[in-house]
């Protein structure tokens, strides 16, 4: 296994779900070893990085109504967990990506706008072992009856359970692998969710001002009220794993093992990152060479991050030739 990027670059233009604003994004290629790294081009680059925000989980500032992303200097990225888990699931590394507003576009609110994107661009194999965090012991966390936990496993899983007191939803469980395509059929196409008295709050707090049918399976107190109703019948535990997905990629590279969360959210999601990296005997990283995989001895939580420090200027050189 070898890193990918992106054959060529590739961008969109849709409404942001908080601003209401129309937000252009143009995933580029980037050269191994790049990680995922946004670049906001509205604001001001100097040598510093200014508008330079690496997608990892350390540079998580708010996880209230979805992952956001900032550096010291102030700039940030919203609503990121989307477009982080089409890159995984369709294994993208490294890429450079830049933004014109403070959030990702949000399409019609699930994954597979940004998958067929990345299809579009094609996938490029780069010279350079793919790097993946391998569990070595469970962690698990349990915050305001949310649980999240990792555990050992040989492939990567992604496990969970919801339970709504609502006739659309009640309990609902899935689990998936990410392995031959399985992120584009079970996930990619589930949206994200909320209710109607929500939204209507949200609203009055000048929040959600892009937020519609076109882009949320609104639900009020006795039924889904998307004229199209449901994707699938389990869509909305879908969409949780979907942004878990998102949320775990924000550790800067793939994880072998596996992911279980009960009503988890964002910020559980984060937090079981910190705690993971905070305990060195629970985790290694592992190359994954030509002939055989091997542990890199003596990785730090901070290596552990992101596969290379974010690059401190954007300019042309840091871009693959496509």
């Amino acid at each position: 296994m070898t890193q990918q990027t992106f054959s060529s670059s590739i961008s969109c233009t849709d409404v942001g779900l908080h601003s209401g604003k129309d937000i252009t994004m143009t995933m580029h290629p980037a050269d191994a070893g790049h990680g995922i790294v946004f670049v906001r081009t509205d604001l001001a680059d100097n040598s510093r990085g200014d508008n330079v925000i690496p997608a990892r989980w350390d540079y998580v500032v708010d996880t209230q109504l979805c992952t956001v992303i900032g550096n010291k200097q102030g700039a940030s990225v919203g609503t990121i967990e989307h477009v982080m888990s089409a890159l995984r699931g369709c294994g993208i590394d490294n890429a450079l990506i830049e933004i014109d507003g403070p959030e990702v576009p949000a399409m019609d609110g699930s994954a597979i706008a940004f998958v067929e994107l990345i299809e579009k661009a094609g996938v490029k194999k780069q010279n350079a072992p793919k790097r993946i965090i391998k569990i070595l012991k469970e962690i698990r966390l349990e915050d305001d009856g949310k649980i999240v936990s990792l555990s050992p496993c040989a492939h990567e899983m992604f496990a969970g359970t919801i339970d709504f007191d609502h006739p659309d939803i009640g309990h609902q469980k899935f689990e998936t692998q990410l392995l031959n395509g399985n992120y584009k059929h079970d996930i990619a196409g589930a949206r994200t969710f909320g209710f109607l008295h929500e939204v209507e709050w949200m609203r009055s707090q000048g929040l959600a001002l892009g937020g519609s049918m076109d882009n949320a399976i609104v639900l009020n107190d006795e039924t889904v009220m998307n004229p199209d109703g449901l994707r699938f019948a389990d869509e909305f535990i879908r969409h949780k794993l979907l942004d878990a997905i998102g949320d775990l990629y924000l550790a800067g590279m793939p994880i072998e093992g596996r992911y279980y969360s009960e009503k988890a959210g964002h910020a559980i999601n984060n937090k079981i990152l910190h705690a993971l990296f905070a305990q060195k005997d629970a985790w290694c990283i592992i190359e994954q060479g030509a002939d055989e995989d091997r542990a890199l001895k003596g990785a730090s939580p901070a290596a552990s991050a992101a596969i290379a420090k974010a690059p401190l200027r954007h300019d042309a050189a840091q871009l693959v030739d496509a």
